[in-house]
């Protein structure tokens, strides 16, 4: 029976001196990379109680390089090109199979699943969806269809991300409704907010508060 919706994660391997680059400046390459593999052990877990979903780890780099994961999920290649291509790829996979794609990436550990719901709700009555992020990205992307081209030569990590998405998807004819707002995990002062968050409960990633007091982050 196909999936209600495809849920992509995209994310990287967790490759010390790969990943996280920005808090390695700060934390150190091994702590940046044990974070990045937590953040995808949260993301994963976050997957997992998504009713009506399959989940797709959509990978970038070698995957027998790998740590074990707990929960067992299905993973893709993202393949070559710059992020939008990746992205637009992935999501036509997705599509062939299930009616709805929604694509997140690893770098917002204690991501309400609601977001998630209502994403996929969004997309009963629009072509597309877009959690945005506090630094003019956005969170996730949610499609119904996803032709080639679709998100070719947008200005990634930009302040413009965001709306340069958004003018391309309804210049295509898209119709496009937004979530609301998230943070990434890209900088130090995100994880400061994310320690405080989760030392005060009102998120939840359990892997990633682990780290965080090895690390002396939260208390």
């Amino acid at each position: 029976m196909p999936a209600d919706f495809t849920l992509c994660i995209f994310a990287k391997v967790p490759r010390p001196g790969a990943v996280k680059t920005r808090l390695a400046v700060e934390i150190g390459d091994q702590a940046a990379a044990a974070l990045a593999q937590a953040f995808l052990e949260d993301s994963l877990a976050l997957a997992a109680c998504m009713p009506g979903a399959r989940t797709v780890l959509a990978l970038s780099g070698d995957p027998t390089t790998l740590v074990p994961l707990a929960v067992q999920t299905t993973i893709w290649s993202q393949g070559e090109g710059d992020l939008g291509e990746r992205m637009q790829r992935v999501a036509a996979r997705a599509l062939e199979s299930s009616p709805r794609a929604v694509i997140i990436g690893t770098d917002s550990p204690g991501l309400p699943e609601q977001r998630i719901l209502a994403a996929t709700e969004s997309l009963l009555t629009h072509d597309a969806v877009i959690g945005p992020a506090d630094d003019g990205g956005y969170y996730l992307l949610g499609l119904t269809r996803s032709p080639p081209g679709l998100l070719d030569a947008l200005p990634w990590s930009s302040e413009h991300t965001r709306s340069e998405t958004l003018h391309r998807l309804q210049g295509s004819g898209f119709s496009t409704t937004q979530l609301e707002p998230w943070f990434d995990v890209d900088v130090p002062a995100d994880l400061r907010r994310l320690s405080k968050l989760l030392a005060g409960g009102s998120v939840q990633a359990s892997s990633t508060e682990r780290v965080l007091r090895e690390m002396g982050w939260i208390p």
